[in-house]
C-alpha cells in the first residue's frame, strides 16, 4: 500500500512501493532528483548530508533516488582493517547510512546500493558500448605490486606493510594493462553538451562553467586526457571480457569506481522500477536535478549530468573520516540537538556559491536567536494568546477578508506577506534552498512585527475586541502558511505546528488567505524549540576535534579513493580563513554577540535597497515618474530598516 507524503510545494502525493513507482507523464513537467551516492566504507558526516542528501530532500518533488557507493579501493581497505569481507562491510554501513538519513528525516523514494545485479548489467553494457564505438584504449603502466600475496596495491600502500599478507619486503613495481576511455576524442562534443545544458538547465555557480557561459574547469581548458575505467581489484563490477587479446588482458579486473559510481543513479532507479529508462532517456518530459559536494563535480559534469554544491567545512578545516574530525551522522543524534535544528542550520549555511564553514557557535546561535527567538516566538506567542484569552478558540469578529485589511498596519502586513510568498516560490523553483529558508524566517519575523505593531495584549482584548480578533486570526493563518513553507526544511516542526493548530496539512498558497476561521478550536500550544547552553560549543568542539598524526600538517590526508580525496587546505585558503575568523570575532565583540542569520540577511537587503536608491537618485533628467520611483524606493528602505530594528539580534 503506497503511503502519502507531502512534496516541497506542499502537495500531498503517493509514494508507490518498489515496482509500482509512478512514471513520467507525457507533456507534463516530471522531476527526477538524485544526490551524490555516499561512499560506503564509513558513516556519513554533516558535509555529506548537506552537500547532497539533505539539499535534495528539501527540494524533492517527484522521484528522489539515492544509495550507497560500495565498490573501490577504500572499501577493500576498510574491510581489511575490520577483518571482514567487502560485502559484509557494505552491508554494515548501508544500514548505518539508512538509519542516519531516517533520523534526519530525509525521505528518499528509494535508497539503494551499487552492489546489485542491475548495476553490474548496466555498467557492463555502457563499457561494451564504449568499446563498440572505439572509445576505449589499452594503456600499460607500472604499479606497486606485492610478490608475497601477488596483488597490486593502491597508492596508499607504497610504504610499509602489505595489508593483504603482512609482508614488508617483497613490494615491487610491475607493469599492468588497463582500459582508458578516450575523453580527448569526445571533448568537443562534451563542451557543446555542457554549454547547451547550462543554458537550458539551472546549474549552480562555480561548476565547470561560469555565469557568462565560459568553461572554467582546468582540465577542460588544458585538454582532456584518456581516463582509466578498469582497475586491478577484486571488489567491483567485473570487466566484461570477450575473446580478443585486449579483452583477455582485462580478465580478473573490475571497473574503476568513478566509472561505475555515477551509473548508480540509473541502476538504483532500475531496482525501483523496470521502466527506469522512462526516467533516464526522456529529456523531453523529465528534468534532472543532482545534488553533490565539490569533490564530485568533475565526475558528474563531464562523466554524468550534474549541478554543483560545494563543501561544508568544519571549524576552520575539513571534515575528515580518516582523522575522525567533524560530526558524523550517528553522533549528531548524540548531541541531543533535534534533527529539525540540524536541518535548519545545515540548510541555512548551505554552500551555494562558495565554501561554507561549520561552526558550533553558529549552530547554537541559529537555534537560540533564529529558531527560538524569531520563528518559535511568533508561533508560541500567538497560539498561547489564543489559548489563554479565548479558551483555544479562534474568536468571532469582522475579519474583513484576506485582501480587505482594516487599517494601514494590516495593509502593509498583507502586502509584505504576499511579497515574501512570491520570493519563497521563486527561490524554491530556482533551487535556491538557502534563500527559500531565509524567506520563511523573514515571514515569521514579519509576523512578530505585526503582533508588536498591533499592540497584542490583554488590554486589546478588553478595549478593542473586534480588532484583537482580526489580529489573532491573521496571525493564526500566517502560522498555518508557515507550516507549509517550513515543511521541506523541517518536517517534524511542520507537523508540530499542525498539531498545535489542530489543522490538516496544506499546500503553499500564492497569496495570504484566511483558511482557519472563527470558531476553530486549536490544539495545545507548546514550545517548538528549546534554548541550547552556549557553553556546549566548547564541549562539542573538543569532542569532535579528532586527532592527527604528527606529520599530518605536511601530508595531504588520504581518504576513500584517489578521486574521493579532499586535499589539505592551501596556505592561501588557510590565511583567508584566519582573517575571516578574526573579522568575525571582532564583529562579535563589538556587537555584543553573534548576529543571527535573519539580521545578516536583512542587512544585505538594506544594502541592496540603498544601492537602488542611490542609482535612482543619480539618474537624469529628474522626471515626475523618476521622483515617484525614488520616493517609493526610499520608503521601502525605511521600512526595511524599521523591520531590522524589530528582529532578534
Amino acid at each position: 500500500m503506497a503511503q502519502k507524503i507531502r512534496s516541497a510545494d506542499g502537495v500531498l502525493r503517493a509514494v508507490p512501493d518498489p515496482g509500482e513507482v509512478a512514471l513520467p507523464k507525457e507533456g507534463e513537467t516530471n522531476i527526477l532528483i538524485t544526490s551524490a551516492l555516499p561512499y560506503c566504507n564509513n558513516v556519513p558526516h554533516l558535509g555529506n548530508i548537506i552537500g547532497s542528501t539533505l539539499s535534495a530532500d528539501v527540494y524533492s518533488r517527484t522521484l528522489y533516488v539515492c544509495g550507497t557507493d560500495e565498490y573501490g579501493t577504500a572499501t577493500e581497505t576498510q574491510a581489511l582493517k575490520e577483518g571482514i569481507t567487502p560485502k559484509q562491510l557494505c552491508d554494515k554501513y548501508y544500514e548505518l547510512h539508512r538509519e542516519t538519513y531516517k533520523w534526519f528525516e530525509i525521505g528518499f523514494d528509494f535508497f539503494g546500493r551499487t552492489s546489485t545485479q542491475y548495476h553490474t548489467e548496466i555498467c557492463q553494457s555502457i563499457y561494451l558500448n564504449l568499446a563498440k564505438n572505439g572509445l576505449l584504449e589499452k594503456q600499460t603502466k607500472a604499479q606497486t605490486y606485492c610478490e608475497d600475496c601477488q596483488k597490486f596495491l593502491a597508492d596508499r600502500f607504497v610504504e610499509g606493510i602489505c595489508p593483504h599478507c603482512g609482508s614488508d619486503h617483497k613490494v615491487v613495481q610491475r607493469s599492468s594493462a588497463n582500459m582508458y576511455v578516450k575523453l580527448d576524442a569526445v571533448q568537443s562534443r562534451t563542451e557543446e553538451w555542457i554549454k547547451q545544458s547550462w543554458k537550458e538547465g539551472n546549474w549552480s555557480p562555480n561548476s565547470v562553467i561560469n555565469s557568462e557561459g565560459e568553461l572554467i574547469d582546468a582540465r577542460l581548458k588544458g585538454g582532456l586526457r584518456p581516463s582509466p575505467v578498469t582497475r586491478d581489484l577484486q571488489w567491483g563490477v567485473p570487466v566484461p571480457v570477450g575473446e580478443d587479446e585486449d579483452d583477455q588482458s582485462m580478465k580478473g579486473k573490475v571497473l574503476y569506481v568513478w566509472f561505475d559510481a555515477p551509473i548508480g543513479y540509473p541502476s538504483i532507479t532500475a531496482n525501483l522500477t523496470p521502466e527506469w529508462g522512462q526516467w533516464w532517456f526522456n529529456p523531453k518530459n523529465v528534468r534532472l536535478y543532482q545534488f553533490m559536494g565539490k569533490d564530485n563535480v568533475y565526475f558528474h559534469t563531464i562523466f554524468f549530468p550534474s549541478i554543483q554544491i560545494e563543501y561544508l567545512n568544519y571549524e576552520g578545516g575539513k571534515f575528515s573520516k580518516s582523522h575522525n574530525r567533524g560530526v558524523f551522522g550517528p553522533a549528531a543524534r548524540e548531541t541531543g540537538i533535534p534533527s529539525s535544528v540540524w536541518r535548519y542550520y545545515l540548510i541555512s549555511t548551505r554552500p551555494e556559491t562558495q565554501d561554507a564553514m561549520f561552526s558550533w557557535a553558529d549552530c547554537i546561535a541559529a537555534n537560540n536567536h533564529v529558531l527560538l527567538n524569531n520563528f518559535g516566538n511568533f508561533v508560541n506567542r500567538a497560539l498561547k494568546f489564543i489559548a489563554s484569552q479565548y479558551d483555544s478558540v479562534i474568536p468571532e469578529g469582522e475579519v474583513g477578508g484576506p485582501l480587505s485589511p482594516n487599517d494601514e498596519v494590516d495593509a502593509e502586513f498583507v502586502n509584505d506577506v504576499n511579497g515574501l510568498l512570491k520570493d519563497y516560490i521563486e527561490a524554491m523553483d530556482s533551487v535556491k534552498l538557502r534563500l527559500g529558508l531565509q524567506t520563511v524566517m523573514h515571514l515569521s519575523a514579519r509576523g512578530n512585527a505585526y503582533l508588536q505593531a498591533s499592540g497584542l495584549n490583554k488590554a486589546l482584548v478588553a478595549e478593542h475586541p473586534i480588532r484583537c480578533a482580526q489580529v489573532v486570526t491573521r496571525a493564526a493563518n500566517l502560522i498555518y502558511i508557515l507550516s507549509a513553507l517550513i515543511y521541506p526544511f523541517m518536517p517534524a516542526t511542520s507537523e508540530a505546528i499542525l498539531t498545535q493548530l489542530n489543522a490538516p496539512a496544506r499546500a503553499v498558497p500564492d497569496v495570504f488567505s484566511i483558511d482557519i476561521l472563527p470558531g476553530h478550536h486549536i490544539g495545545k500550544p507548546e514550545h517548538l524549540f528549546n534554548r541550547i547552553d552556549e557553553k556546549m560549543a566548547d564541549v562539542w568542539r573538543d569532542k569532535f576535534a579528532g586527532s592527527k598524526p604528527a606529520t599530518a600538517a605536511a601530508t595531504p590526508e588520504p581518504s576513500a579513493d584517489a578521486t574521493h580525496v579532499a586535499p589539505a587546505m592551501s596556505k592561501r585558503k588557510a590565511t583567508a580563513a584566519k582573517k575571516a575568523a578574526h573579522k568575525a570575532a571582532v564583529e562579535t565583540v563589538e556587537d555584543g554577540g553573534p548576529k543571527s542569520a535573519e539580521v545578516l540577511a536583512w542587512e544585505a537587503k538594506i544594502a541592496e535597497q540603498g544601492n537602488k536608491v542611490r542609482e535612482l537618485k543619480s539618474q537624469t533628467p529628474k522626471t515626475k515618474e523618476l521622483e515617484e520611483q525614488i520616493a517609493a524606493a526610499v520608503e521601502e528602505l525605511k521600512q526595511l530598516k524599521s523591520e531590522l530594528a524589530g528582529l532578534p539580534k
